[in-house]
Parts: C-alpha cells; structure tokens; sequence
C-alpha cells in the first residue's frame, strides 16, 4: 500500500504545482524566490533531463510509459524488500506518472523549480522531477549501505559429522 499512496501524493503534487504554475506565471516569467539562488521560472520542456532529446516528446512517453509499466511488474526482483524501498518506489512511479501526464496532455513537461549556485545555472525542474531523483538515491543509498548477504543465503552452515 506504501508504494501507491506515495506515488498518488508525488502526482497529486506535480499536477497541482504545474497547473499552478502554467494559471500564475507567462511563459519565461521569472519571479525572485531567494535573489541569486532560487527562482520560480516556467519553463515547458520538450525533452528529457537538461532538455536533451527536445522535441522528442512522444518518444520520450513511450519510454516513461514502459519504465512504469516494468517498475510495477518487476518490482519485486528490482527492488529489495523493506519499507523504504517502498517508499523508492511510489517516489519514482509518481515522478514518472506526474511528467507522463504532462507530455501525454500537453506535449511538453512543465518546468518551474529554477536555481542558481554562484556562476552557475541549474537546469529548471519540477516535483516529478524531485521525486524520481529522490527515489533513485534512496533506492542506491538502501542498497549500498545494506548488510551483504551471507555466503550461505542467510541459513546456518551445513557441517558434517566427523
């Protein structure tokens, strides 16, 4: 149940945030959150991460659409199990889900989250967004720092008589 309460709050979250975005602001506008850092910008990306593959946005569902259909079928060999892998998994399906709506009904991802790091500019993004990165670390944080399975899959070694 974990899983899918996470996933349908992230949508929840993305959808509200984007079409709150897309009534508020114009296309480009910039509103100052914390001058020099942070900004709400809107943004409408037709492509992936750092707008790669822009304008390959039915390529770009499909894609979503197959990873999200393997994460919930496969998602107990992909997984481990354990109450915050859940937690990974509703995170990334969400995220995945929340953007998958956006391109399926609009062509494009509505961006807004937009932040700046001394010279630097970090490509705009959205809940969705934060959501799967989230999920992804959490899921490679659980594994890494995981206990390693014993040699003997977790049952005692057999021993012989002498």
């Amino acid at each position: 149940m974990t899983p899918l309460l996470v996933a349908l709050l992230v949508i929840l979250l993305d959808q509200a945030s984007k079409e709150w975005v897309r009534g508020t602001f114009s296309l480009h506008e910039s509103v100052p959150v914390l001058p020099g850092f942070f900004n709400l910008t809107y943004i409408r990306n037709t492509g992936a991460a750092w707008g790669m593959f822009s304008g390959q946005n039915l390529a770009l569902a499909l894609l979503a659409f197959v990873m999200l259909v393997t994460l919930v079928v496969f998602r107990r060999k992909i997984l481990p199990p354990g109450r915050l892998h859940r937690v990974a998994l509703g995170l990334l399906c969400g995220g995945i889900a929340g953007n998958l709506f956006d391109r399926l009904r609009l062509d494009y991802v509505t961006d807004f989250l937009d932040f700046y790091f001394r010279d630097g500019h970090f490509p705009s993004f959205n809940v969705a967004d934060s959501a799967i990165c989230i999920g992804v670390g959490i899921y490679v944080l659980g594994t890494l720092l995981a206990p390693p399975p014993s040699a003997t899959g977790g049952k005692a070694p057999e021993t012989s008589a002498p």
